[in-house]
């Protein structure tokens, strides 16, 4: 039997200083790497031909590169040679969707069974070894690994939302994970520029990117050891006898459901499903009309992660979980059917802060609903479940899009994109209602 701890409004306060502390340490080690992928596969590319020249035997990357070649050419519409990196980009951060679906449930099922702390401390070790891979990563091999070894541990992110909503009664439910949220926008505003800075820093020869993959590494042992010795468990675990567990299971009130895990999953999977199709299709987009380089998209990314930074800070916080995800996805909507006809910046920055109000709702609200419908002793597993699925979305949303914006255009691509989140719309004004407890 597993029960949430009664926890004190000073030690909640505690907990929430170690959960955004080290949270926000996790999630810029994390986005360091983001804008280093078009160096970091170009270096790759180049040793990777080096070694092809004196070898007669294909390697990994050279056979990953020669699939993606044959999707290019399935299009009537050429793609430029200049996207190669970008979709090889595209293709390892499916890789590690994919391998967070696989993981998500099992890393929640392992924190109701043993403790949120234990499972965390866990999961850290495997992010060490992720980041240490990529330090010694010399060659395409080794820095794959790397991201397989960090997609299967990576159970920061589910773990501090199943520790905040342990420590967090239903009316603070919305704002503790809006504190989670607002994380993500500072580490994705920041977390870039630190990693672009120090990759132009050069230690180790063999591997130009030491530098920055060192410094994630620092990172990644100051926080767990910040968490090994600050954190305290949220999640007690008992084994009473049977006798006792019947008895507590008759006193225990049945758990009201308002809405369905399975809807709220569905929910999150459609949604990321078509928001990371058209997150992916940006740097296309904004080439193809305005000639954007990796510093103009860069702006662009650092100004929805500062408007989204001030909006959960104030607005998302503040509102009830549902009504937070139908302004994000209602938004969302508005701003696919802007960057389908857009033709200015201007029009282009308009669309950038709709984006900038779904980022800092729409996940924040699905997993605040997903909470209240899960009780102590099930909280990890239904989170881990829910952020399962939307990882799904994200590892079949990305080249699908990709597929139909050469396949069809712009125009047609972000008309099936808004026809997507209208539906996604209609899930949550007719599918979705506020949770019992709230």
């Amino acid at each position: 039997m597993a029960q949430a701890v009664a926890v004190k409004p000073e030690k909640r306060k505690q907990v929430l200083k170690v959960l955004f502390i080290s949270l926000l340490l996790d999630l810029i080690s994390f986005t360091f790497i983001l804008p280093l992928f078009p160096k970091l596969l170009e270096f790759y590319r180049a040793v990777d031909a080096s070694v092809t020249s004196s070898s007669s035997s294909p390697t990994v990357l050279s056979r990953i590169l020669g699939l993606l070649n044959t999707y290019k050419n399935n299009f009537a519409r050429p793609i430029n040679d200049r996207y190669d990196i970008v979709l090889l980009g595209g293709a390892l951060g499916s890789l590690f969707s994919f391998c967070q679906a696989i993981a998500s449930p099992v890393i929640g099922r392992l924190s109701d069974r043993y403790g949120r702390r234990t499972a965390l401390l866990w999961s850290m070790v495997g992010n060490i070894l992720s980041v240490a891979l990529w330090v010694a990563a010399t060659d395409f091999r080794t820095f794959l690994a790397s991201r397989v070894v960090g997609g299967l541990s990576e159970g920061n992110v589910q773990l501090a939302m199943a520790i905040a909503t342990d420590i967090s009664d239903d009316k603070q439910r919305g704002a503790t994970m809006a504190l989670v949220g607002a994380c993500f926008s500072i580490a994705f505003t920041f977390g870039p520029a630190l990693g672009a800075a120090l990759s132009n820093v050069t230690i180790v020869q063999s591997n130009p990117f030491a530098t920055a993959a060192g410094f994630s590494l620092f990172l990644i042992v100051t926080e767990t050891l910040y968490l090994y010795f600050y954190l305290p468990e949220t999640h007690i675990v008992s084994s009473p006898s049977s006798s006792e567990k019947k008895t507590d299971d008759l006193k225990k009130p049945a758990t009201q459901r308002t809405n369905s895990h399975a809807l709220l999953n569905f929910t999150h999977l459609a949604f990321i499903l078509f928001f990371s199709g058209m997150e992916f299709s940006l740097p296309f987009m904004t080439y193809d009309l305005f000639n954007y380089g990796s510093k103009d998209t860069g702006r662009l990314l650092g100004f929805i992660g500062i408007v989204a930074s001030v909006l959960q800070g104030t607005v998302t916080r503040r509102m009830h979980p549902l009504r937070v995800v139908q302004l994000g996805v209602v938004s969302c909507l508005f701003a696919f059917i802007l960057l389908a006809r857009l033709t200015t910046q201007t029009q282009l920055y308009g669309a950038a802060a709709l984006l900038a109000v779904t980022s800092a709702t729409v996940v924040t609200g699905l997993n605040s609903l997903s909470s209240f419908e899960a009780g102590a002793s099930e909280r990890g597993n239904k989170l881990g479940n829910h952020r399962s699925f939307g990882q799904i979305g994200r590892t079949l949303g990305p080249l699908s899009f990709c597929s139909l914006y050469w396949w069809a255009g712009r125009d047609v691509a972000y008309a099936v994109g808004a026809t997507g989140m209208l539906g996604v719309v209609a899930l949550t004004f007719g599918g979705l209602r506020k949770p019992v407890q709230a």
